[in-house]
């Protein structure tokens, strides 16, 4: 679809995504001479992001860096760090598998530990508010959300203190409680990577703890470790991002993984 925006007037299937997390789910991919492979051009009609606080009465297709205009003072505020994401690369691969479009809202957060998710705080109440406003948008403009769910990449900055995996675990499955109570239907983990600087960090509970939490709990679905993989092949930028390359690479299995799920129940 060429159009600037998804006719609103359309009837269509959607699958609801809200792209949730730290700055590797926000987007902090780049593009250099020596890694030059910039995001995928999107399947046409893959993928629409809904712009809850800049654009909330139409659906745009999407595009990079996804979520750029998504700030909201006193909730969910990237600035202007985004750059360029597994957006587009998830929605693309999704696609191919389902033939369902996405509908994807950003709402994530560079930075941010996962005692900054939890319910009643600033983030998780503006992400809801966004979730709601793109439902409350899609059924009133006729289309049928077949599913709604999260995806979620955060964990590093907890890493960075030193957390320890059973308090990380408490505190996700806290927050995640409290976004299926308000309509999700699961969760869809990208487990983080390691950390790639000079400092005494270790990311590797926290990604245990992950890869147990998909283990044990029925509404979490993990889509990717691919992560882990970056550093070995040169795709870390810096301490803790990724070129484009790695996010395309993250997001394409992902969508893979999330749409075989789907079309597995």
């Amino acid at each position: 679809m060429n159009a600037e925006y998804f006719d609103k007037n359309q009837s269509a299937s959607v699958d609801l995504f809200l792209f949730m997390g730290q700055s590797n789910m926000a987007g902090r991919g780049i593009v250099t001479t020596e890694h030059g492979q910039g995001a995928p051009a999107l399947i046409s009609g893959a993928g629409y992001e809904y712009r809850a606080v800049s654009s909330p009465d139409r659906l745009h297709p999407i595009s990079e860096p996804f979520g750029r205009f998504e700030n909201r003072k006193g909730g969910i505020d990237d600035g202007d760090m985004k750059t360029g994401s597994m957006a587009t690369a998830f929605a693309n691969a999704y696609y191919e598998k389902t033939g369902i479009p996405i509908v994807g809202v950003s709402a994530s957060k560079g930075g941010s530990r996962i005692d900054s998710w939890q319910p009643g705080g600033d983030f998780l109440n503006d992400t809801i508010a966004r979730l709601n406003s793109a439902r409350n948008f899609l059924t009133a403009n006729h289309y049928f959300i077949r599913h709604q769910f999260m995806l979620w990449c955060q964990g590093e900055s907890d890493g960075d203190i030193s957390k320890s995996g059973e308090q990380y675990r408490r505190e996700f499955e806290c927050m995640l409680n409290a976004m299926l109570k308000a309509g999700i239907e699961k969760c869809f983990l990208i487990r983080i990577g390691h950390y790639n600087g000079s400092g005494t960090q270790d990311y590797s509970e926290i990604m245990a703890v992950q890869d147990t939490i998909a283990q044990t709990n029925k509404n979490v679905v993990m889509v990717s470790r691919l992560f882990a993989k970056m550093q070995e092949r040169g795709l870390m930028k810096d301490d803790f991002h990724y070129f484009q390359e790695a996010y395309n690479i993250v997001g394409q299995e992902a969508g893979e993984n999330a749409a075989g799920y789907i079309m597995s129940i």
